[in-house]
């Protein structure tokens, strides 16, 4: 009984190799954060190791990425990231969302809420694992972009209006 569990499992690890996600690979820099905001090179650095993979159009995947289920659990992060935050998508938003996803980057790392730990298991993705010097270099350039849209927008227009209903 045991020999048939064992093959069915292998059988369904073997089949579900063949059912791949679309991978995050298009790389369009159309509407990217860096077109509309000037960011420092060690910042560039920092953010491509812990925060594009998830947060752009362009993931950099690991040897892993291509095992099921792993492959749709990663998926799953990308998606939810990209969705809530893609800086290659961010000129395309209003100007209100720009200095609200300024704020929450500030806020997400300096809660440690980002990167996921998720994503720094096991050693993984080492660049991702920030100092708190490093952690305090992003923030500071998100600061200082709303600090920038602050000085050349009203007030009124930088505040995300609430959604009816």
């Amino acid at each position: 009984m045991l020999k048939k569990i064992l093959l069915v499992l292998a059988a369904a690890l073997i089949i579900i190799q063949f059912f791949r996600p679309e991978k995050n690979l298009s790389g369009d820099l159309t509407n990217d954060v860096t077109n509309n905001y000037a960011m420092p090179e060690r910042v560039k650095t920092l953010m491509d190791g812990a925060c594009n993979d998830c947060h752009t159009n362009k993931t950099n995947y690991p040897w892993y990425a291509n095992i099921q289920p792993v492959a749709w659990w990663l998926n799953g992060h990308i998606t939810d990231g990209k969705r809530h935050l893609n800086f290659n998508n961010f000129t395309h938003r209003n100007i209100a969302y720009q200095n609200h996803k300024f704020e929450e980057i500030v806020e997400v790392i300096r809660e440690k809420e980002m990167p996921l730990p998720s994503y720094t298991w096991l050693g993984l993705h080492p660049a991702a694992n920030l100092t708190e010097e490093e952690a305090l270099e992003i923030t500071a350039w998100a600061q200082a972009q709303m600090d920038t849209l602050k000085r050349q927008y009203p007030a009124d227009s930088l505040v995300m209006k609430r959604r009816a209903g």
